[in-house]
C-alpha cells in the first residue's frame, strides 16, 4: 500500500481540494424529554428541518474549514433535492448531484435528548442510495485532481469502494469513514490511507469492544493489520486516538461550552481533518484542528448548520495555544 502523499504548502491559507462522495438527506429533528416508548406519545420541545446526511454535513464542513469541495451524489426532483442545492451552492460546494427519477430525496429523523444532547437517528438514503461506480466514473477527474478523497458507507458500498480505487489509482489520499457500520470486504481496507470509525463502528470493525483508549489501541492495531494505514478512532469527548504503525497519540476534545447537540460532531471531525491534510498539515495537527471543528459543532443545534468557520477555528486553536499534551506510545 502506498504511503499517504505529502503536499506542498502546508501553511494554513492553503486551501486544497477534497472530493467527498456520500448522501444527502434532509434531517428532521426533534428536541424530548426522552425517547417514546413503542405505542406512546409525548410532547416534544422543539422542531427544526434542515439539510444533513453524512457526505453532504462533512462537504459542508470542509467547505467551512476553508478547502475547496467537490460533492458527488444523487437527489430527488423534489423539494428536498431543492434544499440541498441551495445549501451546496451557499457554502460554495461545487456539486455533481445526479436526479434520480421517480425517487424521493433521502430523509433522517433525528431525536435530541434535551438535557444531554445525545442522538438517535434513523436514515433512509432515498435517491443517494442508487449511487453506482459509474457516478465515480463522472467525476474521476475531480478525484484526480484532489489533494483528498472521503467516503462513507450511507451510500452503497460498491461506490464507496470505487471511489477508494480510482483515488488510489491517482495517489489521492483517502480518508474512510466506516459509518454505519457495515459488514465489509476485507480488501476494501488496504485502500484507506486514513479510516476514522468512533468506538461502536471500531468494535464492529474489528470484535474488539472499545470503551477507553487502550481498548481503542487494539482496535486501532487490529485495523492496521488488515492494511489501514493510519486509523483515527474518534472517542467522543475523550478526543480521537490516532494510531498508526510508528505512532500512537490520544489528542485531546475541545470543550468549548455546553453541549447543545452531538449529531454531525463525527461527521465535522472527518470533513475538518480532510480538509487540514489537504491544506498539508500533518497528520496530528489535522486531527487537533479536526477535533477543534467537532468541539464547536456540538455547541450548536443542527449537523451541517451546526459546522464552525475556519476563522473560528483558529480562533479556538489559537486560545488553546501549543498542541495539549497527549497520551502516547
Amino acid at each position: 500500500m502506498s504511503a499517504p502523499l505529502s503536499h506542498d504548502g502546508g501553511g494554513a491559507n492553503q486551501g486544497g481540494r477534497v472530493v467527498i462522495l456520500g448522501i444527502y438527506v434532509t434531517d428532521l429533528t426533534f428536541r424530548a424529554a426522552r425517547m417514546p416508548l413503542p405505542g406512546e406519545t409525548i410532547g416534544g420541545s422543539a422542531f427544526r428541518m434542515g439539510p444533513g446526511g453524512k457526505g453532504s454535513n462533512q462537504a459542508v464542513a470542509a467547505a467551512r474549514a476553508g478547502a475547496e469541495v467537490v460533492f458527488c451524489t444523487r437527489v430527488g426532483n423534489d423539494e428536498f433535492g431543492a434544499i440541498a442545492r441551495a445549501t451546496w451552492a451557499a457554502e460554495g460546494i461545487t456539486a455533481r448531484a445526479g436526479v434520480a427519477d421517480g425517487v424521493a430525496t433521502g430523509a433522517a429523523h433525528i431525536f435530541v435528548d434535551d438535557t444531554t444532547g445525545q442522538n438517535a437517528i434513523i436514515v433512509v438514503a432515498g435517491a443517494a442510495g442508487t449511487l453506482g461506480p459509474s457516478d465515480i466514473e463522472a467525476i474521476e477527474d475531480d478525484i484526480a485532481a484532489a489533494q483528498v478523497f472521503v467516503t462513507q458507507l450511507e451510500q452503497p458500498v460498491d461506490a464507496a469502494r470505487r471511489g477508494l480505487e480510482t483515488a488510489r489509482r491517482h495517489r489521492v489520499t483517502t480518508v474512510f469513514n466506516p459509518a454505519p457500520a457495515l459488514p465489509l470486504d476485507d480488501a476494501i481496507f488496504p485502500l484507506c490511507d486514513y479510516i476514522t470509525p468512533n468506538e461502536t463502528e471500531a468494535a464492529a470493525l474489528t470484535g474488539e469492544r472499545v470503551d477507553d483508549v487502550a481498548s481503542a489501541r487494539r482496535a486501532g492495531d487490529a485495523l492496521l493489520k488488515k492494511g489501514v494505514g493510519t486509523a483515527i478512532v474518534t472517542l467522543g469527548e475523550h478526543g480521537a486516538l490516532l494510531h498508526g504503525p510508528n505512532q500512537s497519540v490520544l489528542v485531546p476534545a475541545f470543550r468549548c461550552g455546553r453541549v447543545v447537540e452531538t449529531a454531525g460532531a463525527g461527521d465535522g471531525f472527518t470533513g475538518g481533518f480532510a480538509a487540514a491534510l489537504a491544506r498539508g498539515m500533518d497528520p496530528q495537527a489535522a486531527v487537533r484542528f479536526g477535533c477543534a471543528l467537532a468541539g464547536l459543532s456540538v455547541t450548536r443545534p443542527g449537523t451541517a448548520p451546526s459546522m464552525p468557520t475556519l476563522g473560528e477555528i483558529r480562533a479556538l486553536l489559537d486560545a488553546a495555544g501549543p498542541a495539549l499534551a497527549a497520551a502516547s506510545q
